[in-house]
């Protein structure tokens, strides 16, 4: 069984965290990938990339800046979010509760 009511947000911090992963994260021929599970408890998305060395810092944009605003999105949308290093990359994770 779907959780409906979480689609409008998840499919928000997928476009943040997959946006992200495709500016800052991807390497020529290496691209990222998305994963997103369901318990009963929470959803989790996942989106994991190649450039572990450039882990990603919430900060406050000018207002006269067009980017820079991707993670504190996420912060406002998701119950939690952080960060997990590989042995190749890095995934960026978010959880919305299904309450």
């Amino acid at each position: 069984m779907g959780r409906p009511e979480l689609s409008w947000s998840a499919a928000l911090l997928v476009s943040e965290l997959g946006t992200n992963a495709l500016l800052h994260g991807c390497l020529r021929d290496r691209f990222f990938r998305v994963r997103v599970a369901l318990s009963a408890a929470v959803l989790r998305i996942e989106v994991t990339d190649p450039r572990g060395e450039r882990l990603p810092v919430v900060r406050a944009a000018t207002d006269q800046e067009c980017f820079g605003r991707g993670l504190l999105i996420v912060e406002q949308v998701a119950d939690r979010w952080g960060v997990e290093p590989r042995t190749v990359g890095k995934t960026v994770w978010c959880e919305l509760w299904t309450r």
